[in-house]
């Protein structure tokens, strides 16, 4: 009996193909115990248990799925597409080819757990995208971008439509129908923002300008190509039955209402119960969460498709803290790791390329509608975008962008399946070919487009080659209000005059959680809008009046411009780093070891391998200077006392640009009457390890300083002359008195003798070997620091190296 059953599961089951079972038939099945009772025990299999059989299907995916995503990691194929290839590999299309794999790891109707538990995922992973998803991007979107985005779906859906016509007597009667020829075009010509989003943000683009284009282009195409899913909706249910449309818009419409007019007012209601600066009550967020299966049932219940009201449900959810962000923390990674995986365990199994082969010859008119959409849409923006005269370069990133398919497509294509539109073979090329699509193009992007390319000048923006009479501009980053009092002690002390004033870009960065869009606030632009999308922003204002409180004492030389940039920490340098291109600011002034994740409604702490000061630090178009305030360097509380107090500073000369450059912000310093300076220069004993060039360069600077200070009392020089690291470090030690502030430069050109044997003592490699020493514990000293590197000139595409970098480089011959 079990033989016939194995061969009945096999034929009737719902591992594809599929084949309905006829209703006088009856199909016997082996009932699985709920609970094993342990190997040792009874000697039972996974497979006698149906718990236990699915955490080893789970588990089985999960291995399949990171094994490939670390095989394809150097390739910047994106996380989706190993979870895809994870799940065919499961179904019938590999592994479920052997009979009795299938039987073992899907016995009977066991991939009904995996088309029910899928659903779930598709709901929640859609419900979690509307809540991180701004329709109010489409009120801030350009001209362009309007166009671009209606241009790139109504030619697509003109040339699909055109190739279906063609072709529609070669095509099978349910693919045949205007109807389903309808939803195929569109389906074809929309670019899903659930899609983009993950992949954007994956190769790390969510900040640059490409990236917030693609996203504002693709929210517009959300918005209109509902229409045309809707059209398909009714069209598909009118089929035979004249009233079912009216009845399917009338439910729409009550759904629309009921989400947006009422739901959104709860919403907020929960926003104003919830204190400044508390989490919201978990009663709230279980409430919240449930209701997406309640409009799951509805949804699904009123034929307005599954994944439709769990959607729009979240997005009437306001994005940011504090309660679209608590739901995403709380629910995102368990959807997209362990529910998502059942949703491609059940594509996988509906999925079967040997079915697709034995009709390849009754599917090459799909094969052509399918290329036709992905190659119209592609063209049609990249028309667009050379109409509105782009760089080629950005239009190639942005065509190829919006041809990106994944999660939307799918559920599509597995609704299409439910309607009978399509059978297995069909579906399967559908799967394959977008796979195939989006594995094609991600690494394409990563060829063509380059976020830090704008940042890599050659034109010199430093503090030592400005000119001292001339305007300085600075840009001052915060993560937190704690590190807003030294920031503004430093640019007082920086000496600014009349003659030489600061112009500075007060720059607060928080990390963008519970939403999907970055933002990046101009205070000054946005002071007079109170809309609800800045009402999470307000608490910016107190932590901006400190420095809003210098330009009003030093208002004849300072003057300070407030923004606020929301981005992933991952990508959060290319605001700093766009802000500095824009302004033309010769330094950027950091803190050290900021700790990024603590907002409202959050109690969870972001960490990341690299630090913001890395990267910043890597991409910089001018010189950075890392300030590590240890708690003292802040101005005294009291205003005359503050005009009164004496500073010393101690300024480490190793030699090299970098050093040079710290020598440049001492020299300003010195000027301040208020402070002393002490300026050590560390030599190598007979000039061992030096480099001639920048000796000279070293030399000459130097000299310059001492014959400016030499009658000043305030400012002492001195040398000290080294055999190697230890003897530096002895003679820091021995020097180490009562200084307010260390200034040394990063690492740029230091002899290596001089700190010989010390490089496996440094841990934070952002200060450099020496600044990380006079910073830590061990030193014993309560002075801050700060760390100062030159801007490095230089073009790090032409000299990268490996493929992603010969390629581009070949690329750029023709673009």
């Amino acid at each position: 009996m079990n033989s016939d059953m194995s061969a009945n599961n096999q034929e009737y089951g719902l591992i594809g193909p599929f084949k309905p079972v006829p209703k006088e038939m009856i199909v016997c099945d082996y009932v699985h115990e709920k609970h094993p009772f342990g190997i040792f025990l009874r000697g039972e299999a996974p497979k006698d248990s149906t718990f236990a059989l699915v955490l080893l299907e789970l588990s089985l995916l999960l291995v399949i799925t990171h094994t490939i995503h670390h095989l394809l990691k150097p390739f910047k194929i994106p996380k989706v597409i190993a979870e895809i290839l994870g799940g065919l590999i499961m179904g019938p299309s590999c592994l479920c080819t052997s009979p009795r794999f299938a039987a073992w790891m899907f016995p009977g109707q066991s991939a009904y757990i995996f088309r029910n538990i899928g659903s779930f995922a598709f709901m929640y992973f859609c419900f979690v995208t509307g809540v991180k998803m701004d329709l109010l991007i489409i009120k801030k979107a350009t001209k362009k971008q309007w166009y671009i985005a209606l241009f790139g779906m109504v030619v697509p859906v003109i040339a699909t439509g055109a190739v279906c016509f063609s072709v529609r007597d070669s095509l099978e009667p349910e693919m045949a129908k205007i109807s389903s020829i309808w939803g195929v075009s569109t389906a074809l010509s929309i670019t899903s923002f659930p899609v983009l989003y993950p992949i954007i943000k994956e190769l790390n683009l969510l900040s640059s300008d490409i990236g917030r284009m693609a996203l504002s282009t693709a929210v517009i195409g959300d918005v209109v190509g509902i229409y045309g899913i809707v059209a398909f909706e009714a069209a598909k249910q009118g089929e035979g039955r004249p009233l079912a449309p009216l009845g399917y818009i009338v439910s729409l419409i009550a759904v629309f209402i009921t989400i947006f007019g009422g739901n959104r007012m709860q919403m907020f209601w929960i926003i104003k119960k919830t204190p400044e600066g508390k989490p919201v009550e978990q009663f709230y967020i279980i409430s919240i969460l449930a209701g997406v299966l309640a409009w799951g049932f509805i949804s699904d219940f009123l034929g307005i498709a599954l994944a439709n009201g769990p959607m729009w449900f979240g997005l009437a959810i306001p994005d940011g803290p504090p309660l679209g962000a608590t739901l995403v923390q709380k629910s995102e990674s368990f959807i997209s790791d362990i529910l998502m995986p059942f949703a491609y365990i059940n594509m996988g199994l509906m999925t079967n390329v040997f079915a697709m082969l034995l009709e390849w010859s009754k599917l090459r008119p799909l094969f052509l509608i399918i290329m036709t959409g992905y190659f119209s849409k592609f063209f049609s923006t990249l028309f667009m975008t050379r109409f509105f005269e782009m760089p080629l370069r950005d239009g190639m990133t942005l065509s190829l962008i919006m041809s990106l398919r994944g999660q939307v497509e799918f559920l599509l294509f597995i609704h299409w399946l439910d309607f009978e539109m399509i059978r297995v073979p069909q579906f399967t090329m559908f799967v394959l070919f977008t796979t195939l699509i989006t594995s094609i193009i991600t690494p394409l992007i990563g060829v063509f487009y380059n976020p830090n390319r704008p940042y890599m000048i050659n034109k010199r923006r430093n503090i030592q080659h400005t000119p001292p009479n001339t305007e300085l501009q600075i840009v001052v980053c915060f993560v937190e209000e704690e590190s807003v009092p030294s920031m503004t002690h430093l640019l007082e002390v920086f000496n600014p005059t009349v003659h030489s004033p600061f112009l500075v870009y007060s720059l607060h960065l928080r990390e963008l959680i519970g939403r999907a869009a970055p933002m990046f606030i101009d205070h000054a632009e946005e002071e007079n809008e109170s809309d609800d999308k800045n009402s999470d922003m307000d608490d910016n204002g107190t932590i901006h009046k400190a420095f809003q409180t210098i330009q009003e004492t030093r208002r004849d030389v300072i003057k300070v411009h407030s923004f606020t940039s929301v981005a992933p920490k991952r990508s959060m340098y290319q605001d700093v780093c766009e802000l500095a291109l824009n302004k033309k600011a010769c330094m950027i002034i950091l803190p050290f070891n900021v700790s990024l994740g603590s907002v409202a409604g959050s109690d969870m702490v972001q960490n990341n391998a690299k630090s913001l000061n890395f990267t910043v630090l890597d991409h910089a178009p001018c010189s950075v200077a890392v300030l590590v305030d240890k708690g003292n360097f802040k101005p005294p509380i009291n205003t005359r006392m503050s005009a009164q107090k004496q500073y010393h500073f101690a300024m480490l000369f190793l030699g090299g640009a970098d050093a040079r450059e710290a020598l440049a912000c001492a020299d300003r310093m010195a000027g301040n009457p208020n402070v002393s300076l002490t300026v050590i220069r560390f030599l190598a004993h007979n000039g061992e390890g030096e480099n001639e060039m920048e000796k000279k360069l070293d030399d000459g600077l130097v000299t310059a300083f001492w014959v400016k200070y030499e009658a000043n009392e305030q400012v002492a020089y001195r040398e000290v002359v080294v055999r190697n690291g230890e003897e530096t470090v002895a003679a820091i030690r021995a020097m180490n008195s009562d200084y307010d502030l260390w200034i040394v430069g990063r690492k740029l050109g230091i002899n290596p003798i001089l700190i010989e044997g010390l490089s496996s003592w440094s841990e934070s490699l952002e200060l450099g070997v020496i600044g990380d020493y006079v910073a830590s514990v061990d030193f014993r000293s309560s002075a801050s620091v700060l760390v100062v590197q030159q801007q490095v000139l230089r073009d790090r595409e032409t000299n990268s190296g490996g493929m992603q970098g010969r390629i581009s480089r070949y690329f750029n011959k023709f673009l």
